[in-house]
């Protein structure tokens, strides 16, 4: 099939230059005689046979000026810094890169430009913004239904794969989107859907599709991966779940505000340990260095009555009594038991 459309290509020329050829012989050739009226003049068409060659040389001259420049024209193209182009080279496909003019084989090389900007595919809307309901329409793990409008950016990482090994490239990423995004929507319940779970499931939908992309080698990388829209199909259900995020809302507040209660007593329980702790360490020093007083004490008094026994058990002996008799009362009674006087300590 190469080398059919090949030839093709070299005979279209040549066809055309010789149709060209052929309207001028014919006007060359016109009948001796034959002649035109502009007003009162008379032009005379008969020509010589020197004539003829001269307006036959004419022609062919053109017919090569004409055949150069369409020569010429096919073999010049340019690239914007967004386009690559993949070049053919009987049937070799190449990359040629780079901004600006460029040139190839006329009638020998063929030419498809390439954009590798980033790209955006609408899923579940148009470009209205209107919803497409057979796209957006989906089912949750809960069994319910709802609109979920998304939006893949994806960009041309090897052009050759692109141009040749897929024939609908977009539309099978289009597809395999579809695909990927119903199977993870499916996966998670509506509330997570609507409220706590768009992150993750972007992030899932996005490594699902890369990972196919570069399975299917079609020269496609998804860049990002957004929910634009999500809503229930109903009114009705649009105001359940809107008391449903009320209400989450409302049980976020009674957490946050009993977890700031718990920490606040947490704080005042830890400050009256510590200072229960405090208190009972510096009672602890008080009674060991008071011990230790009374240890030095003994320990002076022992070496005291070491020394000097009797001495020193008769001082102990006055100064116990030194230390009770202020606190002594003593009652003093006759024969009969009649109290007689009474003595009371200072």
């Amino acid at each position: 099939m190469g080398i059919i459309s090949l030839l093709l290509e070299l005979l279209i020329p040549v066809l055309i230059i010789g149709s060209i050829g052929s309207e001028l012989f014919k006007g060359i050739k016109r009948k001796k005689g034959t002649s035109s009226v502009d007003g009162e003049n008379v032009i005379d068409l008969n020509m010589t046979r020197d004539q003829q060659k001269k307006l036959s040389g004419f022609g062919k001259i053109a017919a090569v000026v004409v055949l150069v420049l369409a020569v010429v024209l096919n073999g010049i193209y340019t690239l914007d810094e967004t386009e690559d182009a993949v070049i053919t080279t009987f049937g070799v496909p190449a990359i040629e890169e780079g901004s600006g003019l460029h040139f190839k084989i006329p009638f020998i090389q063929k030419i498809k430009k390439v954009s590798t900007e980033t790209q955006g595919m609408r899923i579940g809307y148009d470009e209205y913004d209107n919803t497409i309901e057979n796209e957006a329409l989906m089912i949750t793990k809960d069994f319910n239904f709802i609109n979920v409008d998304f939006y893949i950016e994806w960009q041309v990482v090897d052009p050759v794969a692109f141009v040749y090994a897929s024939e609908e490239p977009v539309t099978l990423l289009k597809t395999l989107s579809m695909s990927y995004i119903r199977d993870t929507i499916g996966s998670y319940g509506v509330d997570e859907v609507l409220t706590t779970g768009k992150a993750q499931i972007q992030s899932e939908i996005k490594d699902k599709l890369t990972k196919r992309m570069e399975a299917e080698a079609i020269g496609v990388a998804v860049r990002n991966v957004s929910i634009q829209d999500c809503d229930p199909p109903t009114s009705e259900v649009v105001r359940a779940f809107k008391a449903v995020e009320d209400a989450k809302q409302n049980a976020e507040t009674a957490v946050y505000n009993a977890t700031a209660d718990k920490n606040k007593r947490i704080l005042n329980a830890e400050a009256e340990a510590n200072q229960i702790l405090e208190n009972a360490q510096a009672e602890k020093t008080a009674r060991i260095k008071e011990a230790e007083g009374e240890v030095a004490k003994f320990n002076a008094m022992y070496e005291e009555y070491i020394k000097f026994p009797e001495i020193t058990k008769e001082r102990m002996y006055y100064e116990t009594m030194e230390k009770l008799l202020p606190e002594v009362k003593v009652i003093i009674q006759d024969d009969s038991g009649k109290v007689v006087n009474v003595l009371q300590g200072e």
